[in-house]
């Protein structure tokens, strides 16, 4: 599917591009995200690139109230705080990333398990651009 090589800045490139890759083992089928160059059941170096479908549910999730100096940037602070969670993915994997559209001032338990679809957020200007993944609840 691709040449580039399974690193971060691959990763990026690919939500930069709205697309949510990750990286298959040619031996055992396993999926990683975010990708990575090797195997580490079989230690085989035989994977590809995948695209995912983007629609997982919540498996995980904080509110944060203090965020780092990008999320202050973004708009979040104690009055606005932003959901972060983890995602078990249709295809398997778990990853990390912002949480949209979920109640992040008052939080319950109860919302583990909803529906979510990825987004990609672009923020910052020129150099400094970066995609960031999110999912969408709803």
């Amino acid at each position: 599917m691709s040449d580039r090589p399974f690193t971060e800045s691959s990763f990026q490139a690919y939500l930069r591009e709205g697309k949510l890759m990750g990286s298959r083992s040619a031996v055992t089928g396993k999926v990683y995200v975010p990708p990575r160059p090797m195997d580490p059941e079989t230690f085989s170096q035989a994977m590809e690139w995948v695209e995912l479908s983007g629609e997982g549910t919540l498996a995980a999730f904080t509110a944060v109230f203090i965020g780092p100096t990008s999320m202050v940037q973004a708009g979040y602070d104690r009055n606005k705080p932003y959901m972060s969670g983890v995602v078990q993915l249709a295809e398997g994997p778990m990853i990390s990333a912002q949480i949209l559209g979920l109640d992040a001032v008052h939080p319950d338990v109860n919302i583990i398990g909803t529906p979510l679809t990825v987004q990609f957020i672009q923020r910052g200007e020129g150099d400094g651009q970066r995609a960031v993944l999110a999912f969408q609840a709803g």
